[in-house]
């Protein structure tokens, strides 16, 4: 072996070893008996590379394949990516713009080009990264959602759901987007709070007969630019201010048409003046009062949110003038929104007619990818009837079919299912699937599979040839993903991988898309398989900076998983994840919690080395079974407990506590202390207590590398397949190698007597430290009313203990002397002679101070945590840093307060 540990050496090596042994492919022959274990990735987008969430989400994936696989199930971790429509087509118009080209002027088959080159250089390099990560994915079944196979599968999905009446055209708001041009969905919506103003504007009532007796109804607007599409002022109807009104018109100002003073609910008597503008295609509140009352819609904002009044031109002229209001709107046409706003305000200024102005802070609608104010707009799109779709969804999760991990997030699921909005699919994009939909001259729609099959319908409507026109629309994005679970198997052609691999195991995926895409393909899945495309949903959390602050690049606080790797290994990060993946809490990351899970990687490494360079190599037909010595079997104990405790663990989704068992076994357990304890066997006269130790030692570490494979693989296969061990030649790569069943090897008389010996080495230590005595310093030890079975133990024992307690001498006594710090060791009551060495009295009084200001300040942090205010105003890493504080006092409390009870 190499004297020192090097991850970049090794990593490359056994990714290469284990694509020639076709490690992760599903299906292996020897395995066609097999109970199948399959996952299916959530398609990273191809205009991405490496982050931390990628990193946290594929590491617990793998932990998950690597272990099963072990286990001798049929493991498939189907891999792929998405097309990611709007986000791809921006990185390419942005290319282009570099080069002042608009993908306008140079037409849909031409931009197309462009986006499948671009895929083509950039688009692998997630999947490159993520092998680097260690992903044992089955990389001969990748897949695309663009490939030929998964858009079949869209189409079908897409005119079935047709037919069935689930997808329809309808003229409705959606959230438009004024940069991108086109609509997106409510969840790529950010809400942002920006400070802006409330305008008040007064709106002349006029009564039926046309007469106006000065009298006006004032409304307050955070959008002055859109009341030129009001259509109508609403009051409650139990606002006693405007009963008399209910009924009677107002004149919209500048515009002079009259519109009705409607009574409905959603005009609140208490916020404002109590009346309420009503614009039905420029806000969806207000689209739902003009359903009700049936008014006009009138759209006055362009595609590109300029001011527009061609599409409504009879509105805009004055069909009742009146000489207050003997103005015009023409000016406006083509203004942006912005400037709109401006121009309205000073005409109602100019007019008298606007009432006030105040300062008011409201959250504005902002596109999550192109960061552009986006509109309520009316548009023709394509609908999927998701409350349909969504109540199968709802009764699998009640039902048990599918079950979340943590349960909690089965709320949030059930929320928004429950108050789901038809889904609209349509993109104004070119990149993606394009919609399946042609259109005769008079507007008739065709929705089929093909071409062919469109102006066959189109005949035999027409009972003769038309001209058709595709629609020019495409997909959201997650129309596509939302049929990954059975579109990547081959769906909709019956396969032998659908049959066996669907449904799959489990999902592992962020919070942030339980609505994106895990809703969806529970609809989708039930919808068209008739099952769920999972038995369980792990969510896990996010992954923030050291000090709990979500990472962004405007802070300044981005890890990049790929510098972590080059700096400290794949293995370190991974194990890092891992270990810090606790259900329901974020992780804080800190390069400094990866460094030292590097560390751990050279203890496993150095552990082995000192094994090789003490003869310990692997015997064949070795059994822990007949081992003599106790100190063996006890290692052996532990370790089958080990993994129990890590199986366990795993299989119920508790990463952070199976990585904790592993690394516990491994560098407290065995290295810490069987090899501490073992050197005098192994180091000793030659014979068969040495030979015994030494193939348990090996066995030990094969046991190890098993451990420990799920979560670094790249050391524990490179140490697997080490040269440098004597003994039979490996037949498999680790990664294809059995989980080891150590299962009635637990020995309780072992524990007892070692661990017995661990423990009190362990209190005596802790007392040292705790009592500030000199490190050098060696104490006596009395065991008071010890039995004969204890007295003889620590004859056995007496060397080993006194060496590694720095231990003068141990007695045995009746009663424990007087100034001694008295433990208590699995029932056995020890006691440390401290009279002349400590000053009782003074270390009372220090433990005492010391408590006592932990106790302040633990109260301090708790009257702050339980102030409401404190908790919803502070920055959630400063709320983290508060909670962590206390529970770290209240630790060292309790550690203090035991301090105290040994000195009597």
């Amino acid at each position: 072996m190499e004297k020192t540990f090097d991850p970049s050496t090794i990593e490359a090596r056994m990714r290469e070893l284990w694509e020639e042994a076709g490690a992760f492919r599903a299906g292996r022959p020897e395995r066609a008996g097999a109970k199948p274990f399959s996952i299916v990735i959530p398609p990273p987008n191809v205009t991405g590379s490496l982050h931390m969430g990628h990193a946290l989400n594929n590491t617990l994936q793998d932990i998950l394949a690597r272990y099963h696989r072990m286990r001798g199930d049929d493991v498939l971790w189907q891999p792929g990516t998405d097309h990611a429509g709007i986000a791809t087509q921006m990185v390419v118009e942005r290319r282009l713009m570099e080069r002042q080209q608009h993908r306008r002027e140079m037409g849909r088959a031409k931009f197309l080009e462009e986006v499948w080159a671009w895929k083509a250089e950039s688009g692998g390099v997630i999947v490159e990264q993520l092998k680097r990560l260690g992903a044992s994915c089955d990389w001969s079944r990748e897949r695309f959602t663009l490939d030929e196979g998964l858009s079949r599968a869209v189409v079908k999905v897409f005119v079935q759901l047709y037919r069935d009446g689930l997808i329809y055209k309808d003229k409705r708001l959606v959230n438009w987007d004024p940069k991108l041009l086109t609509a997106i969905s409510d969840l790529e919506v950010q809400q942002i709070e920006v400070k802006g103003h409330l305008w008040h504007f007064k709106y002349p009532v006029v009564y039926h007969d046309g007469q106006t007796t000065g009298e006006f109804i004032t409304v307050a607007t955070t959008r002055p630019e859109t009341m030129l599409g009001d259509t109508a002022v609403a009051v409650h109807p139990e606002d006693e201010r405007y009963t008399k009104l209910v009924g009677k018109n107002v004149r919209l100002p500048l515009v002079g048409r009259l519109i009705p003073i409607v009574a409905d609910e959603y005009s609140d008597p208490e916020k404002g003046t109590g009346a309420v503008k009503i614009t039905p295609a420029h806000d969806f509140n207000d689209f739902e009062v003009g359903r009700r009352h049936g008014l006009r819609l009138i759209n006055v904002l362009d595609a590109e949110g300029a001011v527009t009044l061609k599409d409504n031109a009879d509105f805009f002229e004055h069909v009742a003038p009146s000489p207050e209001l003997d103005m015009t709107v023409a000016a406006l046409h083509g203004l942006d929104r912005n400037a709109a706003r401006a121009r309205v305000v000073a005409m109602m200024e100019e007019h008298e007619l606007l009432a006030e102005v105040s300062d008011h802070k409201h959250m504005v609608p902002h596109g999550d990818r192109s960061g552009a104010v986006l509109e309520p707009r009316l548009t023709d799109q394509w609908y999927v009837d998701a409350k349909t779709l969504a109540q199968p969804a709802l009764a699998a999760v009640r039902e048990g079919r599918t079950n979340f991990v943590p349960k909690n997030w089965e709320k949030t699921y059930f929320d928004w299912l429950e108050n789901i909005q038809p889904w609209c699919v349509s993109r104004q994009l070119w990149w993606g699937h394009r919609i399946p939909a042609w259109y005769d001259e008079d507007g008739n729609v065709f929705v089929e599979d093909s071409e062919e099959a469109a102006f066959a319908a189109a005949r035999a409507k027409h009972g003769r040839d038309v001209a058709l026109t595709r629609d020019e629309d495409v997909l959201d994005t997650w129309f596509s993903s939302a049929l990954w679970p059975f579109s990547t198997l081959g769906w909709p052609d019956e396969t032998k991988e659908l049959d066996r691999y669907y449904p799959t195991n489990v999902l592992v995926t962020g919070f942030d898309i339980i609505f994106f895409w895990v809703a969806r393909m529970m609809m989708m899945g039930l919808y068209f398989k008739k099952e769920v495309p999972f038995h369980d949903v792990y969510i896990h959390a996010l992954v923030r900076d050291e000090k709990g602050a979500k990472m962004s690049k405007s802070k300044g606080n981005v890890i990049d998983p790929l510098h972590l790797i080059n700096e400290y290994g794949a293995d370190a990060l991974r194990f890092t994840l891992a270990a810090m993946a606790a259900q329901g809490r974020d992780i804080k990351l800190s390069t400094q919690r990866v460094e030292g899970y590097r560390n751990f990687a050279t203890k496993l490494w150095n552990a082995s080395r000192f094994a090789e360079i003490n003869g310990c190599a692997r015997v064949a037909g070795f059994d822990p079974k007949n081992n003599q010595i106790t100190l063996n079997r006890w290692i052996v104990s532990e370790a089958a407990r080990a993994f129990a405790d890590v199986a366990g663990a795993i299989e119920a989704y508790r990463f952070n506590d199976a990585a904790g068992a592993a690394y516990r076994f491994v560098w407290n357990v065995f290295c810490d202390w069987y090899l501490e304890l073992a050197k005098p066997l192994l180091q000793g006269e030659d014979g068969a207590a040495k030979d015994e130790t030494r193939a348990t030692t090996a066995f030990i570490l094969d046991q190890t590398y098993a451990l420990l494979h799920p979560f670094m693989p790249f050391i524990t296969e490179e140490l697997w397949g080490v040269k440098g061990f004597e003994g039979p030649a490996r037949e498999t790569p680790l990664a294809l190698a059995q989980w080891p069943d150590l299962s009635g090897l637990e020995d309780a008389a072992a524990e007892a007597e070692i661990g017995w010996i661990v423990d009190l080495v362990s209190e005596v230590r802790s007392v040292r430290s705790e009592m500030n005595l000199p490190a050098g310093a060696e104490i006596p030890l009395t065991l008071v009313g010890a039995d004969a079975d204890v007295q003889s133990r620590v004859t056995r024992w007496d060397e080993t203990l006194r060496k590694l307690a720095r231990l003068s001498q141990i007695g045995f006594v009746d009663a424990a002397p007087k100034s001694s710090a008295q433990l208590i060791v699995r029932g056995v009551l020890a006691a440390i002679p401290l009279e002349g060495v400590i000053d009782f009295a003074a270390e009372k009084v220090r433990l005492a101070k010391e408590t006592a200001k932990l106790e302040g300040e633990a109260k301090k942090i708790e009257a702050k945590l339980g102030n409401a205010d404190f908790v919803a105003r502070a920055p959630e890493e400063v709320v983290e840093e508060n909670r962590e504080r206390l529970e770290e006092a209240r630790a060292r409390i309790e550690k203090l307060t035991a301090a105290a009870k040994r000195l009597g």
